[in-house]
């Protein structure tokens, strides 16, 4: 099976594949680079959003790798990286563990239902930790679509020519 298709500047770096001049240019005509002129945040992002927005732009746009294309799938992280955030913020104010009193069935001297205390998990936290997870997995995806966590940055880099090897002092006499 074939792997991914590769920029022939990563083919080039990596040193692996030799192509000829044509084979170079015929690559270089048929990749597709979109524009990064006109990257600003969507106007449904609020102001907190917009600086993150901002932010995160200017770092991509240092090491290239943002486009105007990219747009709306920056902005669909920040409004996850938010979300979690607000989501876990209210986890912190609930109690993992609540005590409820429970019927037993029976009834005491003066007919009153005699209760019963139990510990419980909380179900509303348990509820919201479940959304919490849900929200974590869409801000990991997004991030690692944009190079932004360090295993996605790893499969990033592009690697450096080999340094041509320094001619042995002596190798003249050798000939």
């Amino acid at each position: 099976m074939a792997g991914q298709r590769q920029p022939i500047e990563l083919l080039q770096a990596k040193g692996k594949k030799h192509l000829t001049k044509a084979e170079i240019e015929a690559r270089k005509k048929t990749e597709i680079h979109a524009a990064s002129d006109n990257i600003k945040p969507p106007k449904w992002l609020t102001t907190k959003q917009k600086a993150k927005f901002k932010k995160i732009v200017a770092e991509l746009l240092a090491i290239d790798l943002v486009t105007n294309l990219d747009v709306d799938a920056l902005a669909r992280l920040i409004i996850s990286q938010d979300q979690y955030i607000e989501i876990t913020q209210e986890i912190k104010k609930m109690p993992v563990l609540i005590e409820l009193q429970l019927p037993t069935g029976k009834k005491d001297g003066f007919g009153n239902e005699i209760l019963e205390s139990r510990t419980v998990v909380n179900s509303e936290r348990e509820r919201l930790m479940i959304i919490q997870d849900r929200c974590f997995k869409q801000c990991r995806q997004s991030a690692a679509d944009f190079g932004l966590t360090v295993s996605s940055r790893c499969r990033l880099v592009v690697p450096k020519p080999p340094e041509e090897k320094k001619e042995n002092k002596f190798a003249k006499f050798a000939r």
